[in-house]
């Protein structure tokens, strides 16, 4: 029997519709989207903390096919980015495939069908091909503190914002002081009567270059494309010093590595003149180890005299306030939750993922290591891309990793229709080749070179393997993605 659909994408967000239009644009248009929130969008639909803003400069953070001319700042503001998920899935007709409020059970291979069957609840549906586009950052991470369920406050996580809640005069305090923390936390200082910051790993953080885009740069962009095109090959190359050459080619580049470490420092420097505190805001690692990022207000925050910086670890949250290992308590009413997401025990995958055989996608992961071919494939699991993987995050711009698995899909799809084959998989030849190339290549990285002991990155994952990030150029990785060799594949009619 026929597969009820040609294709089914889990996720709703940029990736997942990455995936979707590139398929459309291969002539495959019966797609089901599955999504378990109540719009599209993934992490701009669903966090909607103050401050939220994307940390990638706007003209680099979208579709290279798309751009879009009117970003009101340099670093554009959480809803106009759901705006723009939302042109998207407009004007590439993605809306019709999409089902929301769907959460997705999991999906199993059979292998005398060649199909997937995809478990929602009660029902299951059928499929050719399997796409997972659940994001990197999807799982929310829950401290894991005693007594925290005991509180009597408020307690907010930040990918689940209580927008009806108000701050004003509040006793608060934040535990996380991450990429979002960092946004959420000068805001929230605002407007609480008093702030804590409840600090276990200090980050890198250097200026932000931001302001309002004049509506005649907008009109320029919108007129002449090759503009902001131009912006965003610039935009692109200074990511690619930042991340590819700092970072990955920490053995080469050191001096680059250090370079913006010491740009963080006197970032700090000049906007914190109390040594102590100074301090207390630095990192220990090396620069990269730990996701930096840009702001020009966190830091001064901290100065502020209703804002108090807490290094002292929790020893457990009471009904009232939180009490620290050496015996102070701060008594609080409101609790905010910064405490990231939790990628390597929840989040690859996302769901359970049976493929030939019956091997678990997640437990062969942690039993072994996590790997999978151009950040995309994995032996014994046919007709299945995976759009969040190891070894998949290129740059640091999503759409980077985004438009690189778009172009592996178009390669991979033309040689299943010139074959007239329905069928792929991986080979094992070809996956442990790209695996090792990649651990060679990541040798090379601060990771392993720098020092990253007390950095407690999500970088890392529970075999103490960067696995996230590719090691390679983005002029690299998309050309490798348009040119991998076709039989690094089998395939069958």
């Amino acid at each position: 029997m026929a597969p009820q659909y040609d294709a089914v994408i889990v996720g709703a967000g940029f990736g997942g519709m990455g995936a979707a239009i590139q398929l459309k644009r291969l002539g495959v248009d019966n797609l089901l989207i599955l999504e378990r929130e109540d719009d599209l969008g993934g992490t701009w639909h669903v966090n909607r903390y103050p401050g939220l803003a994307v940390d990638i400069a706007s003209v680099t953070y979208s579709y290279s096919f798309e751009p879009n001319p009117y970003w009101s700042r340099l670093f554009a503001p959480g809803a106009e980015l759901k705006r723009y998920a939302d042109h998207v899935a407009d004007k590439y007709d993605l809306r019709r495939h999409m089902r929301f409020g769907t959460v997705v059970d999991g999906a199993v291979w059979d292998d005398e069908t060649r199909t997937w069957t995809v478990r929602i609840g009660a029902e299951q549906v059928t499929t050719r091909y399997l796409l997972t586009a659940t994001g990197f950052l999807s799982q929310p991470k829950m401290p894991d503190i005693p007594g925290i369920d005991s509180f009597a406050g408020k307690v907010i996580h930040s990918t689940a914002w209580d927008d009806d809640y108000g701050l004003t005069g509040r006793r608060a305090a934040v535990i996380g002081t991450g990429a979002t923390a960092v946004q959420l936390i000068p805001e929230v200082a605002r407007k609480v009567a008093e702030l804590t910051v409840y600090q276990r790993t200090p980050i890198w953080v250097t200026p932000k270059l931001d302001g309002r885009i004049p509506p005649l740069v907008q009109r320029l962009f919108a007129t002449v494309p090759l503009a902001q095109r131009l912006a965003r090959l610039v935009n692109t190359a200074m990511l690619e010093a930042l991340m590819v050459v700092g970072v990955l080619h920490y053995r080469q580049a050191r001096a680059t590595n250090r370079g913006a470490e010491r740009l963080a420092r006197k970032h700090l420097r000049r906007q914190v003149p109390d040594p102590e505190l100074r301090r207390k805001l630095t990192p220990d690692y090396s620069f990269g180890c730990k996701r930096p990022t840009f702001s020009n207000d966190y830091f001064p925050t901290f100065t502020k005299p209703h804002v108090h910086l807490e290094t002292t670890s929790i020893e457990r949250v009471e009904p009232d306030g939180i009490v620290t290992a050496d015996g102070r308590k701060t008594e609080i009413d409101t609790l905010l939750l910064a405490t990231g997401f939790d990628l390597w025990n929840t989040n690859f995958p996302a769901i359970e993922i049976i493929g030939r055989e019956g091997r678990d996608l997640g437990k062969w992961w942690r039993d072994n290591r996590f790997q999978a071919y151009e950040g995309v494939t994995i032996p014994y699991f046919p007709n299945l891309i995976c759009l969040n993987s190891p070894y998949s995050y290129s740059g640091l711009s999503y759409f980077t990793t985004i438009e690189a698995q778009m172009k592996h899909i178009k390669r991979l799809f033309g040689e299943l229709r010139r074959r007239g084959a329905t069928t792929f998989e991986v080979t094992q030849r070809a996956n442990d080749e790209f695996l090792d190339r990649m651990t060679v290549k990541l040798g090379d990285s601060v990771f392993y070179l720098g020092d990253c002991s007390t950095a407690r990155s999500y970088y890392f994952n529970q075999h103490g393997e960067a696995a996230l990030l590719r090691a390679g150029s983005t002029i690299g990785t998309h050309r490798r993605a348009a040119s991998f060799p076709l039989s690094d594949y089998a395939y069958q009619p």
